[in-house]
């Protein structure tokens, strides 16, 4: 047969290669495998190309060509073939033929489907090249979950070779060193004196995580004092009714101390110890052992030695029993809970001066519109941050228009600055009295504004506190009717001795107190309407309907009251605690304006400091509130005089 003749012979029909397909569909069937057709096809080297198959020339049957196509899950019948893993698809063809003439035999042999190895694996085994027949395995096989196809698929044969080591068990694999816990805190003991419960009845619930303890002379001293109607004995009240809540319903366990929180206080972690047993201790015999404070002394020592391991602190408020305790080499501390700061000098003064290129570098960014009258700046930036509502900002320049505004608003990183009105102008001039200072020209615009309604001054002597707050009250009293009244108040604190009881009625007896007012008035009179061209008569009459508008009032009778459209100034207010403080500012009302004044430096209450005053702590607590506002004045202008000695006594 000629070449020509034997490639025409070769050539596939379609009812011949239809009628072969068939055939083969049948034996694959029974063979278990897929997609018969082409696997037979493929089987015989050819290849489709174009739509037909063609026989290319000199094409051995190499298994290494062929791909191997995923099959099924074979029948129980013929599970035997899973025994030996071949290494080509035409040795797994030979081996498959054997084990057909051998089914009856192997299947009483063969193992449940569900502990085989799918020929998918077999397969995957069998990519590479023949190189001769593969013995049985008879290692164990991977155990598969019986009903699971996915998982028989994925199970392969073991391949020949020396057995598995063994797997080593978690307990014997190298573990990372755990890491050294940092050890805890220790928490601290303080020992109170009497005159820390007297002080701030609250002080048990200060102390965070540390522990309290109470010696027996503390609460002798604290029964000893809480008769009377002072501050002292109410606070000596106070703390006993603390102290009684905290013991209520322990009935035993005292020596172990009682927790601090279970009264309400969340914030008080650690836990109330009281003296339950006496302290054999040797002082120095300098020292009086009769004395209450040596007797705590007495028990600090001895709580320090029995205790090594953890810090034994004094709190007191009295100087010298502080320090004696240092004398003595034991531990005490001042009770600074009740300090607003530690420096006055670090009090929010209310003013910030504006960068020299304030302009230059707000040239791009800055707005700037009019609206009812006054004009209105936004500006954004970093300068922001350091601004809170209410804030006098200024900027000065010698050869420029300066700029004196108050923060209005604050957004994110944007502020709205509001133009002030210059009370330094005489057509400006309320009753008479003009700004001659910048700050003077701030605390007017704040004392004026009615959206404002707390307003502090601080500053020394001269600086026109009382003055200007009395000319803003009569202003908006007499001529605006934004208040009914005015109300004036000042604790009586005596600079040197006391004069003794003082006849008469309230007014009467705090007109003494009240001279300061008179001062204020008589030039308010003298400069102002009938009382500057009336003469004599003018300005009796001007007083009189004056005195009419203002109320002098103690502040022992304070609480319970409520001001409706009052002017209440506060005068000498650094003398006030902060809970004077707070019953005085919660007295108003709606329609109400408070003033509160006074100079750190002339401090006249015992055991109140510049950090403590009742002044410091509203200033610090009401900075940035929208309805306040604060002013340090920093130039006196009563006289050359007054300035002077200020600056050198």
């Amino acid at each position: 047969m000629s070449r020509k003749s034997w490639r025409a012979s070769e050539r596939f029909d379609p009812i011949r290669d239809a009628a072969h397909a068939r055939a083969s569909q049948r034996t694959s069937r029974a063979r278990g495998c897929h997609r018969p057709a082409l696997h037979t096809q493929a089987a015989r080297g050819l290849m489709p190309v174009g739509g037909f198959f063609h026989v290319p020339r000199r094409v051995a049957l190499n298994s290494s060509l062929l791909v191997p196509m995923p099959l099924p899950k074979p029948p129980a019948k013929l599970g035997s073939l899973l025994k030996a893993p071949t290494a080509s698809l035409a040795e797994t063809a030979d081996t498959a033929t054997a084990a057909n003439a051998a089914a009856p035999a192997a299947n009483a042999t063969t193992p449940s489907p569900s502990k085989q190895t799918t020929p998918k694996s077999v397969a995957r085994k069998s990519s590479a090249p023949a190189q001769g027949p593969v013995p049985v395995q008879t290692q164990p096989r991977t155990k598969i979950r019986a009903g699971s196809r996915k998982d028989a698929a994925s199970a392969s044969i073991t391949a020949p070779g020396p057995a598995p080591a063994p797997a080593t068990t978690p307990a014997s694999a190298p573990r990372p060193a755990p890491r050294r816990p940092l050890p805890p805190a220790v928490a601290k003991l303080f020992i109170l004196d009497t005159n820390v419960l007297m002080h701030d009845p609250m002080s048990l619930f200060r102390f965070e995580e540390h522990d309290v303890y109470l010696p027996m002379v503390t609460l002798e001293e604290l029964d000893g004092h809480k008769k009377g109607m002072s501050e002292v004995a109410r606070n000596a009240r106070q703390a006993s009714r603390e102290l009684d809540a905290l013991v209520a319903g322990v009935e035993s366990g005292m020596e172990h101390g009682i927790t601090l929180a279970h009264t309400g206080h969340i914030e008080a972690r650690g836990r109330l110890f009281f003296q339950t047993r006496a302290h054999q201790v040797r002082l120095p015999e300098a020292l009086p052992q009769g004395k209450a404070d040596n007797q705590i002394l007495g028990v600090l020592q001895a709580l320090t030695d029995a205790h090594p391991e953890r810090p034994v602190v004094l709190v007191s408020k009295d100087i010298n029993m502080r320090v004696k305790a240092r004398a003595l080499g034991l531990h005490a501390e001042d009770y600074a809970n009740d300090k607003t700061l530690d420096d006055a000098d670090l009090l929010y003064t209310g003013v910030l001066p504006l960068p020299s290129d304030f302009w230059d570098a707000q040239a791009q960014a800055v707005e700037s519109w009019q609206q009812g009258g006054q004009a209105f700046y936004r500006l954004q930036g970093p300068l922001v941050a350091a601004m809170l509502v209410n804030q006098a900002v200024f900027w000065e320049s010698p050869s420029a228009t300066p700029l004196y505004a108050r923060v209005k608003e604050i957004r994110a990183s944007t502020a709205v600055l509001q133009v002030m009105r210059d009370y330094t102008h005489p057509k400006n001039g309320i009753w008479g009295v003009t700004a001659r200072n910048r700050e003077q020209n701030f605390a007017l615009n704040l004392l004026l504004d009615p959206d404002i309604d707390f307003v502090t001054l601080s500053g020394q002597a001269g600086t026109g506190k009382t003055l200007l707050a009395l000319a803003a009250g009569l202003h908006q009293v007499l001529e605006d009717r934004r208040y009914n009244e005015i109300i004036i108040t000042r604790v009586t604190v005596p600079v040197g001795e006391d004069i003794g009881y003082l006849p008469g009625t309230e007014e009467e007896k705090m007109s003494p107190w009240m001279g300061a007012l008179d001062d204020n008035l008589e030039v308010l009179t003298a400069q102002t309407g009938a009382g500057a061209s009336g003469g004599e008569w003018g300005r009796a009459a001007t007083q009189e309907l004056v005195r009419s508008k203002i109320k002098i009032k103690s502040m022992n009778f304070m609480r319970g009251r409520t001001f409706l459209n009052k002017f209440v100034i506060v005068d000498e207010a650094q003398n006030l605690t902060p809970k004077q403080m707070k019953t005085l500012i919660t007295r108003a009302g709606p329609g109400t304006k408070i003033i509160c004044m006074g100079n750190l430096a002339q401090i006249d209450t015992p055991y109140l400091t510049e950090g403590s005053s009742g002044l410091a702590y509203v200033v610090d607590r009401f900075k940035g509130w929208k309805h306040s506002g604060h002013i340090t004045l920093a130039r006196g202008e009563r006289s050359r005089l007054a300035d002077h000695a200020t600056e050198v006594l």
